[in-house]
């Protein structure tokens, strides 16, 4: 596939979806592939969004080499031909991140998330060199994931003279505090931006084509009508949404960061709404039950439905 051909497929409200563990931290293969199938009948379909698997709100890092394969081949397979699913893969040098890659698009993926090369210590030029290599090994989608955070991150300059990295297809995008966000507009009109700043109204008027939700994975209808409301630059009435749900769980996941880390808020709104995963696996705590009743309180305010008894482990 050509660029061209996979923009078209890696847009629109992006379901980072959880993986599902048994009390014993296992791989649950059975729930993965029964909320596959609820997550493409709810209308997560390609060419309207991607289901992303083993990302780090999936606990991919968490994951063995030989747990995301199976992870992956149990999406693909329960989504069959409307899915398009986007494997995250955790960071490597570039010869282990094609084998990964080649062994994700074997599976049946369309695309697969590859952060910076972090414990490299790149340069920008090692940037330019790191993603050229991979995209010319490959001839599926690459999601470029900023990870300022770990890194100097990449700069807007860089991913211009990526351009012609036929496979690299999206840019996660979002810069350090202070950064010049608003500098996508460089690159925006060669890649797909997928806002990761919790700004989807500002990133779309900047030309994004998709952002990431945690809770696309919870109620895809709900992330479905944001992006309607975006296509149709009806900001004020998206903006005013988001504000309503992602905005009201901001402090929730402030203070759940300080009981412990991860990606534990996610499982537990699966809990809440009656789709339970399991717990994150260790050091992260899952949510008790204080947590658990506050999470369902304000889910419930926004008009969802929810457990009236939360079965199995956030």
């Amino acid at each position: 596939m050509n660029r061209a051909e996979l923009k078209k497929m890696i847009l629109g409200a992006v379901a980072t979806v959880p993986t599902p563990f048994t009390k014993s931290y296992a791989l649950d293969l059975g729930v993965a592939a029964e909320l596959t199938h609820w997550w493409v009948e709810q209308g997560l379909v390609r060419g309207t969004t991607v289901i992303k698997v083993a990302a780090a709100m999936g606990e991919g890092p968490d994951l063995s080499d030989d747990e995301w394969p199976r992870l992956l081949k149990t999406t693909v397979e329960a989504s069959g031909s409307r899915g398009a699913i986007v494997c995250g893969l955790k960071p490597k040098n570039t010869l282990h991140t094609i084998e990964d890659a080649r062994r994700a698009a074997d599976l049946g993926a369309i695309g697969v998330q590859i952060d910076l090369p972090i414990f490299h210590h790149s340069n920008q030029d090692d940037m330019v060199r790191f993603f050229s290599d991979i995209s010319d090994a490959i001839d599926i989608g690459i999601v470029l994931y900023n990870t300022h955070w770990f890194t100097t991150g990449i700069e807007p300059a860089t991913l211009v003279r990526l351009k012609d990295a036929e496979h690299l297809v999206a840019i996660k995008w979002s810069v350090p505090k202070n950064g010049n966000y608003d500098a996508m507009k460089e690159f925006a009109h060669i890649f797909n931006v997928i806002d990761n700043s919790s700004d989807p109204v500002r990133s779309h008027r900047l030309g994004a084509r998709g952002f990431i939700s945690s809770l696309a994975a919870v109620n895809p209808r709900h992330d479905l009508e944001m992006w309607r409301l975006l296509e149709e630059k009806k900001y004020d009435e998206a903006a005013a949404e988001w504000h309503r749900t992602e905005g009201s769980l901001r402090d929730i996941y402030d203070r759940s960061a300080k009981r412990s880390g991860g990606y534990r808020v996610l499982k537990g709104l699966m809990a809440v709404t009656g789709r339970p995963v399991g717990p994150p696996r260790p050091p992260t705590l899952p949510m008790d039950a204080s947590e658990l009743a506050e999470l369902r309180t304000l889910v419930e305010s926004w008009g969802w439905p929810v457990t009236e008894r939360i079965k199995g482990v956030a």
